[in-house]
């Protein structure tokens, strides 16, 4: 094993496959292991040794690991691996691909989450869910009133005063079986309302002992949980050469259909993580909503696209924007001026 250079793994639940080359790029050998042999395996590969692993489940697990022994983890998206794949697809041939596309001087990896990180991004995650069962289980108490002509208003905290009202009604038609499924379901609804609020106050705690958050809050239009999703899910914003690679990966930058020298750019990209995406453009449509009552420059370029290109198009370009400028506070550590002038990051 001592001249061994570089492994590529394919994580599995219980199975994983391993391929390990030399210095040349020569397969030394192939080999096929449990969550405790692989343990032992890393531990036993000279050091430092190339540990390359596609991002997907339990990946920034093994990159921690292999870290912690001395190798290099290095992490890449599934869609990089995969035009490397000979023949048929097997998890042998996934490790085969996965060694030899790390080995490409123009690979891109992806950065090794700590545990913070992905706590944070977890709690993101729960409560994404919660907020999508609120609304479902909401919807569906509409929709069943609605079949005995009972209607209730728009909003969480209004629905629910009317729904008390209509529960306790006697004169409409509601029948009791009914009446007793809408107020389980009310219940349900209220705890589902109650499991959001206490998501949102951790996620506003650590927020607050943050300092990168903090600094991310001075943007306008970046309020906690957009901070902390982009601190969860940038980390080291170092590994961003500057602030336009880390808007394309967010999927901010048109797409291009280009050929022939002639540029075509389409909508954007759509790349990345979408619910991250999500929170910077409803942040920057947050901002556009009373931008016209500000003087500061930022706010006058965006009312100026808006007037120029519409809506739409003038909240996601300020979301890319914003995201720049995300980089710039979080790989210089300095904090957000609004008229601050400096070259494009």
């Amino acid at each position: 094993m001592d001249n061994i250079t570089r492994v590529g793994i394919d994580l599995g639940k219980r199975v994983l496959h391993v391929t390990a080359v030399d210095a040349s790029g020569r397969i030394v050998h192939r080999k096929r292991f449990g969550r405790v042999g692989l343990r032992s395996y890393l531990a036993k590969l000279p050091v430092p040794c190339e540990v390359a692993l596609e991002a997907c489940g339990s990946a920034h697990y093994w990159g921690r690991y292999a870290h912690a022994l001395g190798h290099t983890a290095r992490l890449m998206s599934p869609q990089f691996v995969l035009p490397y794949v000979k023949s048929n697809k097997n998890d042998a041939n996934d490790a085969d691909a996965i060694v030899e596309a790390a080995g490409r001087p123009s690979m891109r990896f992806v950065g090794v989450k700590p545990v913070a990180s992905q706590h944070l991004q977890q709690l993101h995650r729960a409560r994404s869910l919660a907020v999508k069962d609120r609304t479902a289980h909401g919807n569906q108490i509409q929709g069943f009133l609605l079949e005995y002509g009972i209607a209730l208003p728009k909003g969480l905290s209004a629905m629910l005063m009317r729904l008390n009202e209509v529960l306790e009604d006697g004169s409409n038609e509601l029948p009791g079986e009914g009446r007793a499924l809408v107020c389980d379901l009310a219940e349900e609804l209220t705890r589902l309302d109650e499991r959001v609020k206490a998501f949102d106050a951790q996620i506003e705690a650590i927020s607050r002992q943050t300092p990168a958050c903090k600094r991310l809050q001075q943007i306008p239009g970046v309020g906690p949980m957009t901070a902390t999703a982009l601190v969860a899910a940038v980390g080291d914003a170092s590994h961003f050469r500057n602030g336009r690679e880390l808007s394309a990966w967010l999927g901010l930058v048109p797409r291009q259909r280009s050929t022939g020298g002639k540029p075509v750019l389409l909508g954007i990209s759509k790349r990345g993580d979408k619910y991250l995406r999500q929170l910077l453009i409803h942040g920057a449509r947050s901002v556009l909503r009373c931008a016209g009552k500000h003087s500061d420059r930022r706010r006058k370029w965006a009312v100026e696209v808006e007037q120029r290109r519409g809506r739409n198009v003038a909240g996601v370009a300020l979301a890319n924007k914003n995201a720049r400028t995300a980089w710039a506070l979080l790989a210089k550590d300095t904090d957000f001026h609004t008229d601050h002038r400096t070259q494009a990051a």
